[in-house]
């Protein structure tokens, strides 16, 4: 029985698309493209050397998407679809709340329809809010400081509620802290819409050329060097932890949250320096101002993940950062290219 994974071909959908395919599972990926690309599950099957079906649909089309359960005896869903930047979020929350809350309220409706109660969400550190200690672990209380951040909180909340009106569901909160680099074959990785909001992207573009210098926002933290610090996660580990939760939801019931981090945090500039050591480039950047809303420190406690999936991050920070700038050194431009047929259904 195949797999669902709404979002599948963006960044994070699309690694864990690989994993779980070199896994022996059978999948379907659902995504509206609207900040992925095609060419990205091409690259899925080329590394992967499967098929899959894909459908281009977008969660709000409630039509469309009983259409793909229908025609698929699905086992369980993994849930990345969603909108992603946190000033973008502040600019267009009613957006935000109509696309990634409304559009998981029609995906749990369908689900339930046709009997599927198995899934894995894609949630965010960002629900722990402005944290005044680390490390972050599960059992802090949960805020949000943006329209983002309460998508996923609220989707959360929405999630146990189902959950403590149907015990026979099982479902995962997984709490993404910082995914960077890229499959080491360089062939995917992150490729955002417009100017990056995230660290490695933006170091990376800069030294492929594409953007002039790197903004680094704040050197008055109380921090090593006065960055902030960030705990950074390989997207491959990001992608095998959700295998892990995938194999508890299938054999049990029960909502449990669980982090997914190093448990080590970075600063800004050490990021900068492992990534000029490791690449040979050279990183201009310019101090800023701090943005509204940023901590000095945030890393995880992940010693739940461990203990209870099993799944505990493995790949360090070199690594990242080589498989960061394989990804766009090879790809200057993302996935821009001409586009090719590819079935769609």
């Amino acid at each position: 029985m195949p797999i669902l994974i709404t979002g599948g071909a963006g960044y994070i959908g699309s690694h864990t698309c690989v994993e779980l395919l070199h896994a022996g599972h059978e999948i379907v990926v659902v995504d509206n493209l609207s900040n992925s690309s095609l060419e990205s599950l091409r690259r899925v099957r080329e590394l992967t050397g499967r098929d899959f079906k894909f459908y281009q649909v977008d969660l709000l089309d409630q039509t469309e998407l009983d259409r793909v359960f229908a025609e698929n005896k699905i086992e369980a869903v993994i849930h990345f679809a969603g909108l992603k930047a946190v000033g973008e979020s502040v600019e267009i929350p009613l957006f935000y709340y109509q696309n990634n809350i409304t559009g998981t309220l029609i995906l749990c409706e369908v689900m339930r329809k046709y009997g599927v109660n198995k899934i894995v969400f894609s949630s965010s550190a960002t629900v722990y809010g402005m944290q005044e200690h680390v490390p972050i672990s599960e059992n802090l209380p949960l805020s949000a400081t943006n329209p983002y951040g309460r998508t996923k909180l609220m989707i959360e909340e929405i999630l146990n509620d189902l959950y403590l009106s149907n015990k026979d569901w099982s479902i995962a909160l997984l709490r993404y802290f910082n995914p960077i680099g890229a499959h080491k074959s360089g062939l995917i990785g992150e490729d955002p819409n417009g100017r990056p909001n995230n660290l490695m992207p933006f170091i990376s573009q800069v030294a492929v050329g594409r953007l002039a210098e790197l903004s680094v926002f704040g050197n008055d933290y109380s921090t090593l060097d006065g960055t902030g610090v960030r705990d950074y996660i390989h997207v491959v580990d990001l992608a095998w932890g959700h295998l892990k939760a995938l194999e508890k939801v299938i054999t049990t019931t029960g909502i449990e949250a669980y982090n997914l981090g190093t448990g080590r945090g970075y600063s800004v500039l050490e990021m900068v320096t492992a990534f000029e050591r490791v690449t040979g480039k050279h990183i201009p950047y310019r101090i800023t101002d701090r943005r509204p809303g940023d901590i000095g420190i945030c890393y995880a406690d992940a010693s739940k993940a461990e203990r209870e999936l099993g799944w505990i991050a493995e790949k360090g920070i070199e690594e990242m950062c080589i498989d960061a700038w394989r990804w766009q050194s090879n790809n200057p431009n993302g996935y821009r290219v001409e586009e090719k047929a590819l079935e769609i259904f």
